[in-house]
């Protein structure tokens, strides 16, 4: 299986950079588990495509200001995008610059505000440590909303509340969950009044999301890790929701890769911890009966994973038939629901 069976051509005045004027103003294209043909809908239509006693898992990570501008010492033009945070003080970081930095290097960033050193690399991220504590605080006071480089443009003041799900909550993604994005909370509030419950997970999405992959056979290439977290209160919600016979529904593939690793030892448990598992065709899945997303890159993994669930002719069609109907792709666009088989 190759990495390019997965293309298709994209036009680039489809990939939105911008996002709707509300967030519940995309277009929903909906595609059956099986043989289910496709189908052109809101995305406020989403509320008749479920039914009470089924389960939405959302990913409740937080995007923080991961994106920094600075200079070292000598004068050179350097930015750092945080991947990951350690500790207090430290973070896994991307560096970009006109020569290659190396350790020992200080950096002054935002204007001189933050000060760190590079103390030591990791395959193609070093491991920075920032003079003061609270890494947080510092990137809330001085750092840039990330935004995807597909985008092409710098992060704005509207992208930090619309470049996050509503229900971000646990701060450390340096990008969204973007599928959640579609969701506001009235929206939110009339699927619970419809008997939909909630839970949710916890995986920082790290910018290795965008890392193209870079071998020719699928089998060969190796994720990047990511942290994630599934409660047990999670865990006994999906239980319940199997045992009344609903459906477990994940908001984004970030869900699906939460879940998915939590049952990779046999059954459904709580999990927290490193994931690099990699969903292509092949893949059987444990968990979750149906998915809702957005559109994704050409052979990417993430397009690798939604064909894992319908199949890669099915999605390929599917997505051809956005091109054509003019959808609006990626992190700011329209959205997929890969949808269940319902027991008559």
């Amino acid at each position: 299986m190759n990495v390019t069976d997965f293309d298709f051509q994209l036009p680039d005045e489809l990939i939105a950079s911008e996002p709707t004027a509300k967030r519940t103003d995309s277009r929903l294209l909906t595609l059956g588990w099986d043989r289910t043909p496709v189908a052109h809908k809101k995305f406020t239509d989403i509320e008749d495509l479920l039914e009470p006693g089924d389960l939405l898992i959302f990913n409740n990570t937080k995007v923080i200001p991961a994106r920094l501008h600075g200079q070292k010492a000598s004068g050179g033009k350097v930015e750092v995008m945080i991947e990951r945070l350690i500790n207090e003080r430290t973070a896994l970081a991307f560096i970009r610059s006109n020569k290659s930095v190396k350790l020992g290097t200080e950096l002054f960033l935002a204007n001189g505000e933050i000060s760190v050193t590079v103390k030591d690399r990791r395959d193609n991220l070093f491991i920075i440590e920032f003079a003061s504590a609270d890494i947080l605080a510092q990137l809330d006071a001085h750092g840039e909303i990330p935004l995807p480089p597909y985008m092409k443009r710098e992060a704005a003041d509207a992208d930090k509340e619309r470049y996050q799900t509503v229900y971000a909550k646990e701060a450390g993604a340096v990008a969204a969950p973007t599928a959640g994005l579609h969701f506001d909370d009235e929206l939110l509030a009339k699927l619970a009044n419809k008997g939909i419950e909630q839970a949710f997970v916890t995986l920082h999405v790290g910018a290795g999301t965008f890392l193209p992959v870079k071998v020719d056979d699928v089998k060969d290439h190796v994720m990047h890790s990511e942290w994630l977290r599934v409660p047990q209160e999670t865990v006994d919600a999906i239980q319940a929701c199997k045992a009344r016979g609903g459906k477990v529904i994940a908001v984004g593939t970030t869900s699906v890769r939460s879940l998915e690793t939590a049952a990779q030892s046999g059954g459904l448990k709580a999990f927290e911890g490193e994931t690099n598992i990699f969903i292509y065709p092949g893949f059987t899945f444990n968990v979750i009966d149906g998915l809702l997303t957005n559109f994704h890159l050409p052979q990417s993994t993430l397009i690798m994973l939604v064909s894992a669930m319908a199949g890669k002719d099915r999605i390929l069609s599917a997505y051809n038939e956005a091109v054509k109907e003019q959808y609006r792709f990626f992190s700011y666009g329209d959205a997929m629901f890969i949808h269940p088989e319902r027991q008559s």
